[in-house]
């Protein structure tokens, strides 16, 4: 596996237990929709967080959270439309990014509620 998509998986392993240890549920990772993934599908309380995680080793290029582009926001509320809708779910429905880079030899892990929303 290449050296970035080793770092993304870790970066999704600590932004699940980071949400965890915040008091959510996990109800899904990795879920997939046509060409859309949806990272990590947590709930807290009446509300469904749709988490994007952005993982850097440094910041040299931007902060993680500027990666996420139109077009994959787009993709994220095509593919939560089915997600709640295969479960005909009755819930509030967030969107959140979970960003991740490395400083030093430790990580830092920032959570940005209600990132984005779907146009």
């Amino acid at each position: 596996m290449a050296e970035h998509n080793e770092l993304g998986k870790l970066g999704e392993e600590m932004a699940v237990e980071f949400l965890r240890q915040d008091g959510y549920t996990i109800l899904q990772t990795n879920w997939m929709f046509q060409k859309a993934e949806i990272d990590i599908i947590a709930q807290k309380g009446n509300t469904l967080a749709i988490v994007e995680v952005k993982t850097r080793s440094s910041l040299e290029f931007g902060l993680p959270q500027d990666f996420v582009k139109p077009k994959k926001i787009q993709l994220l509320v095509k593919a939560v439309d089915a997600f709640v809708n295969e479960r005909n779910l009755e819930i509030e429905v967030r969107f959140d990014i979970i960003a991740v880079h490395k400083e030093g030899k430790s990580f830092v892990i920032e959570h940005l509620i209600d990132a984005f929303y779907h146009f």
